[in-house]
């Protein structure tokens, strides 16, 4: 009987040591060949790749919305769309128009919702344009803002960083740029790998 509870003891402490262990690199996440430019001294930012039709996507959402907000000045999120081919690239394009039309949180969800709650694709701009006029723009205005330089070489932009990056699937996070995490794992776990890594990029103070 004291062996048995010597070895319950012992296996029990040894799940605990297992389940506080420090993420691997190589396992955990993952280096990145061509790391992007540090934009800002003392800030590390997570750089999120997704798509607007991507099921993980839409389930990550709230869940890395709300770990954003816990995150002190020290830390950015920041999302950028994933341009693949022709029915992304459209998707990251209707995402850079809701950036530039100033609505976005709300104009974010609204697209999620329209995809995987009412099979409301956005797979012509046509639809796209229904979309963003029920935020009470004109026609014209968003298709003005869609069509604009800014928005154009901001779609150019994400299409050179994620051949950069060799994004390959999403959702998908980059820390401070030299550092990739897969969702191989639940999103829970995929942001506990994250702060784990973030911590690894703060300087020592």
């Amino acid at each position: 009987m004291k062996n048995y509870k010597f070895f319950l003891t012992f296996i029990l402490l040894f799940s605990t040591l297992e389940a506080n262990a420090e993420f691997r690199l190589g396992k955990d996440y993952g280096t990145i060949s061509r790391p992007l430019p540090v934009k800002q001294d003392g800030v590390v930012e997570v750089l999120e790749i997704f798509w607007y039709g991507c099921g993980h996507c839409y389930n990550l959402e709230p869940v890395i919305s709300n770990w954003s907000k816990k995150q002190d000045s020290s830390v950015k999120l920041t999302k950028m769309p994933v341009t693949w081919g022709p029915a992304h690239q459209l998707h990251a394009k209707l995402f850079y128009t809701i950036e530039a039309l100033g609505i976005g949180d709300k104009g974010h969800a609204a697209v999620f919702t329209s995809i995987h709650k009412e099979s409301n694709y956005l797979s012509s701009e046509e639809s796209i344009l229904q979309l963003l006029e029920t935020f009470d723009f004109d026609r014209d205005e968003i298709k003005k803002q869609m069509n604009s330089f800014s928005v154009k070489q901001k779609l150019k932009r994400a299409m050179e960083i994620s051949r950069q990056l060799k994004v390959t699937a999403v959702p998908m996070l980059f820390v401070d740029g030299q550092y990739k995490i897969e969702a191989k794992r639940s999103h829970s776990e995929m942001l506990e790998v994250a702060d784990y890594v973030i911590e690894l990029q703060k300087p020592v103070s």
